[in-house]
């Protein structure tokens, strides 16, 4: 078995484990969100974060990074299909923990740096240079959007949280095989935009890398990531990135509940469990956005899509409590396993469980309070003034229950 275990339990640490009672963590969150609405609906009057920050030209790709990359990838790859059980098993592991996780810290400290690392990128400026063709043969639908990152990210996550055996190497040989293929198709007939809307992984570090406070357009440049945070190409399907983003770690947290896994649910029943979260997730949110008067039927179609970057800090911050157990006790047994060591991991985070829960909801609601700090400051620029107030209501009221929900999922089943 070359994962037995941990894809089913993610995150460590529960209800117990808080050093304070559940009903008061969920509590004090909804409040906090409420009196931080409170504060800045009053206080706060113009927008702040209207000026992007302009740090010039981004560097060009970094080739020594994408030697490093391709390094990897091909380690991983080679582990994978050639190497001994152990090999295969670190490959498995580097791939459910350090390319899926660990992308989160990574666009973070180093914003989109994932460009630069990305493998099929350096594939497909070579083949591009070497065919004449470096823009690719054919110019990218510009209706496909972001829909076929979503659509990646949803076959991972099925994968992941669905499929019969989603440990087994024969199911993830499948995957990275069929995502090498397509990405690198894609990129020699699309060009560099193939990569810019439909590869899941760039796609995806681009999204979380707008957060970052530390790093812009790939340059050192410390500053307010809420700035930033506005910058987030907007495109068909980014709401769908969203969704599955945030559907995908609920139902992980639900279905690793004892009442769940007791119904032995078949691959379609957990397929159609993990599409309704994603559903009600987008749903929501397309409906809270839109709540509002004083704007046009083309307004408040555009909403949803004006207010969308404001739920990445909920998506980093669901990643940060559900997978940081996993990120650094499996990751390190990946890495291990990957390089033939001879070692055992430290398993010191979930010796502390009374830390790990307070973590919990230190991310949980630390990434909703700035999701209504985005929120409203991009509802100061896009709401009539008249409804300003009251057209920030039913999202303020939709925080609410992703934060209730958010630390129940993660600290209660």
């Amino acid at each position: 078995m070359l994962l037995a275990g941990p894809l089913a339990t993610h995150g460590l640490g529960g209800q117990t484990d808080l050093p304070i009672p559940f009903p008061v963590a969920v509590i004090g969150g909804a409040w906090a969100l409420t009196i931080t609405f409170a504060v800045v609906a009053f206080a706060w009057r113009r927008p702040r974060f209207a000026e992007p920050v302009d740090v010039g030209r981004p560097p060009a790709i970094r080739s020594w990074l994408t030697v490093v990359g391709t390094l990897v990838t091909v380690w991983v790859y080679g582990a994978l299909f050639l190497g001994s059980d152990q090999l295969r098993a670190g490959a498995v592991g580097f791939f459910y923990t350090w390319l899926w996780v660990g992308l989160v810290p990574l666009a973070l400290v180093a914003g989109h740096v994932w460009r630069d690392l990305s493998p099929w990128r350096g594939v497909q400026r070579l083949l591009g240079r070497a065919l004449g063709r470096p823009q690719g043969y054919l110019r990218y639908p510009s209706w496909l959007g972001y829909w076929p990152a979503a659509a990646g990210l949803l076959a991972f996550v099925w994968l992941e949280l669905c499929s019969p055996d989603p440990g087994s190497t024969t199911s993830v040989r499948w995957w990275l095989g069929t995502y090498a293929v397509v990405t690198v198709v894609g990129g020699v007939l699309f060009g560099p935009r193939w990569f810019n809307r439909a590869d899941p992984f760039d796609v995806y570090s681009a999204v979380v890398a707008r957060l970052s406070p530390l790093v812009v357009d790939r340059r050192w440049h410390p500053h307010n990531p809420l700035r930033t945070l506005p910058t987030v190409p907007l495109d068909h399907g980014l709401i769908a990135i969203v969704a599955v983003l945030l559907g995908s770690t609920a139902f992980d947290s639900f279905g690793a509940s004892q009442e769940w896994q007791l119904r032995e649910m078949s691959t379609l029943g957990d397929t159609v469990a993990l599409l309704v979260f994603v559903l009600v997730v987008g749903a929501a949110f397309v409906a809270a956005a839109m709540a509002t008067g004083g704007v046009t039927r083309a307004q408040r179609r555009a909403l949803p899509g004006d207010l969308v970057h404001t739920l990445v800090p909920i998506v980093v911050g669901y990643v940060f409590a559900h997978y940081l157990t996993y990120l650094v006790e499996k990751g390190q047994r990946a890495v291990i396993d990957l390089l033939a060591l001879d070692a055992t991991p430290s398993f010191w985070l979930s010796e502390r469980p009374m830390l790990v829960g307070t973590l919990k909801v230190v991310f949980v609601v630390g990434g909703h309070i700035l999701a209504v700090l985005a929120a409203h400051d991009r509802a100061l620029l896009t709401l009539p003034r008249a409804h300003r107030l009251t057209g920030q209501l039913a999202m303020m009221v939709l925080m609410v229950a992703y934060t209730f929900m958010g630390l129940y999922l993660l600290l209660s089943v």
